[in-house]
């Protein structure tokens, strides 16, 4: 059983007993989270898909760890003979969330 669900802007595979990085939510660890925005929905049997979004199904989340960083991105901006350079490095922020439960209302 899984679902495809919406979480800020972006979709994600959601299983029961996996863990997901999203992008940054303001939520304390050990926190529980439930998100709505069920694209589509897959018990052993059945594929239901939402237009846009399949009702009565709910995903049920708890946070592992609310900041985790992703790897750091140089950006080096350079152009030759100019004495022209700018060095920006960028580390993009997530929270870890572990997938309890996938049910239906």
């Amino acid at each position: 059983m899984y679902a495809i669900v919406k979480i800020q802007g972006k979709q994600y595979k959601a299983e029961k007993g996996r863990w997901i990085l999203v992008p940054r939510i303001d939520a304390e660890e050990g926190s529980d989270l439930e998100f709505d925005q069920v694209l589509i929905y897959h018990d052993d049997k059945v594929v239901n898909v939402g237009l846009p979004f399949v009702k009565d199904i709910k995903v049920k989340a708890k946070v592992l760890d609310p900041l985790v960083k992703d790897k750091k991105i140089i950006v080096f901006k350079y152009k030759r003979r100019k004495d022209y350079r700018k060095k920006r490095g960028h580390r993009q922020q997530f929270t870890k969330i572990l997938i309890e439960d996938i049910s239906k209302n």
